[in-house]
């Protein structure tokens, strides 16, 4: 567990940038979803846009760690479309 823990610190330090960017970038969209509650349609760009944020930063961080990898690339926009689908199970019921 401490030898998780230690690749996880140096990960976060090595790509501080970028996982701060996608923090913001979260603590936006819940942000933006509280403030638009009820507006089921709002709720739902707003999420789309926050996914769409996801998988282009994940792209683009893996270029920048490993290069191009097409399996990478498929996997966070699978992860995308699997959090599209429960939250909008859980947003928009």
């Amino acid at each position: 567990m401490k030898a998780f823990v230690n690749h996880c610190l140096k990960e976060i330090k090595r790509h501080l940038f970028d996982y701060l960017l996608l923090i913001t970038a979260g603590v936006f969209f819940i942000a933006a979803v509280n403030l638009f509650r009820g507006e089921r349609l709002t709720e739902f760009i707003i999420l789309l846009i926050f996914i769409s944020f996801y998988i282009i930063w994940g792209i683009y961080h893996h270029i920048v760690e490993t290069g191009f990898q097409l399996r990478i690339m498929i996997e966070y926009i699978f992860i995308g479309l699997v959090i599209l689908f429960l939250l909008k199970l859980i947003i928009l019921p």
